[in-house]
Parts: C-alpha cells; sequence; structure tokens
C-alpha cells in the first residue's frame, strides 16, 4: 500500500498535482458509481455518471475493486464495449438489449480505462421517435487509483 501511494504521488506531481492531492484523490474514488444512458433529440443518447450532466463523453473514477453499473433507459440497445485498460469483469450481459436493461462493471486493477457503446437500431416500439443531428458517439474514461 505505501509503495503504490509514492507511486501515485510521484506520477501526480509529474503531472502537476501535489501529492497531498493524488492520496487524497485515491482515498476518495467512490466504490460504486451508476451510469445512465438516455434518449435525446439532439444527438440521439448521452449518458450520466451519478446523475450529474448528460453529455456524450464522460469521465470518472472508481475505487480498485470497485464497480459501475451501466443502465440502457434509451430507445434503443447499446452494447458496452471496453476499448482499453486491463481486462473486466461483467456482473450480467454487456449487450444492453432492452430498456432497463444493466451490466455492473468490475474494476481489479489500477489503470485508465476506456469503453464506447455500440448502439443499435431503435426498438419496434419507439420507431416513430425523432432525433436530429448526427449520433453522439458514447465515450467513457474510467480511471482506477
Amino acid at each position: 500500500m505505501k509503495r503504490s501511494l509514492l507511486v501515485t504521488a510521484a506520477i501526480a506531481v509529474l503531472g502537476g498535482v501535489s501529492a497531498g492531492s493524488a492520496v487524497a484523490i485515491a482515498s476518495h474514488a467512490p466504490k460504486a458509481s451508476t451510469i445512465v444512458i438516455r434518449h435525446q433529440v439532439r444527438g440521439c443518447h448521452t449518458w450520466s455518471v451519478n446523475g450529474g450532466v448528460w453529455k456524450a463523453s464522460q469521465s470518472t473514477s472508481v475505487a480498485r475493486k470497485g464497480t459501475i453499473t451501466i443502465v440502457d433507459n434509451d430507445v434503443m440497445p447499446h452494447k458496452l464495449i471496453e476499448k482499453s485498460g486491463p481486462a473486466v469483469r461483467y456482473i450480467g450481459d454487456p449487450a444492453l438489449n432492452h430498456m432497463g436493461a444493466s451490466v455492473k462493471v468490475v474494476f481489479a486493477k489500477s489503470a485508465v480505462y476506456r469503453f464506447t457503446t455500440k448502439p443499435g437500431e431503435d426498438y419496434p416500439s419507439m420507431a416513430g421517435m425523432k432525433t436530429t443531428g448526427d449520433d453522439n458517439v458514447l465515450r467513457l474514461t474510467v480511471t482506477v487509483p
């Protein structure tokens, strides 16, 4: 533990953050978070971390061995895809294939993880939903100190 805090502090100092702030960041990363995907007229879909701002690109942190639950409340399915970082463990199906579907993602290692989704077609009952502009590409960066 002492060694990982020293490494975190050294990286933070090199990156322009004080060692004290690095320890504070590491110790304040939540053990669990929730991200919700929703439909919207402009850009088709966005997501929100813990009830925060809705946008296409999000960044968050979670403690090592912590979890993030992704909930799909959009009018289309979204397959969660890990783009980079150590392998994560999914509890549930990352092919969020119905409204209200969720998957829990477990982060076992300290690292930076990047995710996106691959959206499907609107559910048949939602075929009349209109959107304007290009569809947003959902991007998520998760830092595990």
